[in-house]
């Protein structure tokens, strides 16, 4: 009879209202073919401590619910496969937010700043129904893939380790989605450079390299927003045509 095969799994653990210093705990888990992170952290509350406090709900790579940090780079445990990872399993959680327990963290201020942004404003006098060329709707479809994991706010070492006040990359996608609509008539480039700070992103790509969709957040969003707020600011032929319309 052949043995059954296991592997380490090392996981987080630590439950802020103890005041407690957190650590990584070990545990054996068997490995079948296949396993993702997501089976084995499963196996591990459902089969070896049942205080273990994970968030999860698709298993699917469509609610970014499941976003965590695997051997210290922010990924989603659904979709990585323990096979991939060489025998070394280390799952903590998004050190770019809160911790409220073990692998569970409070990313609620993203959908704070959501509510900050401004939200589309057709523009007036728009003949109904709406006509929208398709080369418009492709330009910011991939925008629309994004599925709010918040990887890419927890891979930004401004958001992470600064303290600034940038938005992140998540929301600059959610601008630059609404920003490319050909019937949108909002002006947000004042709003994300004083409030949305993103003067501050120095362009490292790391978000789009840890984005499960793979949209070029910053090749396709953030360096159009940053040109469209360098237009604003400083060309003078746009500056004239707003003081006048003002």
């Amino acid at each position: 009879m052949t043995a059954e095969k296991k592997f380490t799994i090392s996981i987080y653990r630590s439950d802020p209202s103890s005041g407690e210093k957190g650590f990584y705990q070990d545990f054996e888990v068997p490995l079948e073919e296949g396993m993702v992170v997501l089976d084995a952290v499963r196996y591990v509350e459902q089969n070896l401590d049942t205080t273990l406090a994970v968030r999860w709900n698709c298993k699917a790579a469509r609610c970014g619910s499941c976003a965590a940090e695997i051997n210290n780079i922010p990924a989603l445990m659904c979709k990585t496969r323990i096979d991939k990872l060489n025998g070394n399993v280390k799952v903590g959680p998004m050190r770019a937010f809160p911790l409220v327990k073990d692998l569970v963290t409070d990313v609620s201020e993203n959908f704070e700043i959501e509510r900050k942004m401004p939200a589309f404003k057709p523009k007036e006098g728009l003949p109904e129904p709406w006509h929208i060329e398709q080369m418009d709707v492709q330009r910011s479809q991939e925008f629309r893939k994004c599925i709010e994991c918040f990887l890419c706010q927890d891979v930004c070492h401004v958001v992470r380790e600064h303290k600034k006040p940038y938005f992140g990359p998540r929301h600059m996608v959610k601008a630059a989605s609404l920003d490319m609509h050909p019937l949108d008539s909002a002006d947000r480039s004042e709003f994300l450079n004083k409030e949305g700070g993103l003067g501050y992103c120095n362009i490292t790509k790391c978000c789009q390299e840890v984005c499960p969709e793979n949209i070029a957040i910053t090749d396709n969003a953030i360096i159009q927003e940053k040109e469209r707020a360098v237009d604003d600011s400083y060309d003078p032929l746009l500056w004239l045509a707003k003081k006048l319309n003002r």
